[in-house]
């Protein structure tokens, strides 16, 4: 049986083995950022963790919008919708996966929300690790685990502004 504490302020009963649970349980984050995700913003998180001394390596994948030549019309911006809060849930279930199968030290995800032009960057994934091959590793899975199961539509926008939903592939 375990350890059991009385809270006669606010008559609650705590088991220590929950407590330990509540402090693994890491807040769900809000992974979205509306429009393109800017090189200025891929640079501060790079340069954010040059005083993290333990990491030896990171890494990054960033995903870009193509211009896909599909019917012979050409795709100038993909519009990103997602059930927000199923999707951060399914993000943070992804991202919770990657801690208990690699050995991270870090990691950030961030999608984009509404239009992103051919060219500019719609995905950025970033991994850290004391080594490489976790890093590398981590990063191959999440990208994959991401286009796989995260509820995030795409619809394809057309030079001549007609559009088709993205498939995913």
């Amino acid at each position: 049986m375990g350890m059991k504490l009385l809270f006669f302020h606010h008559l609650l009963e705590v088991d220590f083995k929950d407590i330990k649970r509540m402090e693994k349980t890491k807040k769900i984050k809000n992974v979205f950022r509306e429009g393109a995700i800017t090189p200025d913003m891929i640079a501060k998180s790079i340069a954010a963790h040059q005083s993290k001394t333990q990491i030896g390596a990171h890494e990054i994948f960033l995903g870009q919008v193509r211009a896909d030549e599909i019917d012979g019309k050409v795709v100038k911006a993909i519009e990103y919708t997602a059930h927000k809060d199923m999707a951060n849930q399914t993000m943070h279930d992804i991202r919770e996966s990657a801690f208990e199968k690699f050995d991270l030290s870090c990691m950030h995800i961030y999608h984009s929300l509404g239009p992103v032009n051919t060219g500019e960057i719609c995905l950025f994934v970033f991994v850290s690790s004391a080594h490489r091959l976790p890093a590398r590793e981590a990063l191959a899975y999440l990208v994959e685990e991401i286009k796989q199961k995260a509820p995030i539509f795409g619809k394809e926008i057309f030079e001549d502004e007609s559009h088709q939903w993205k498939v995913n592939n």
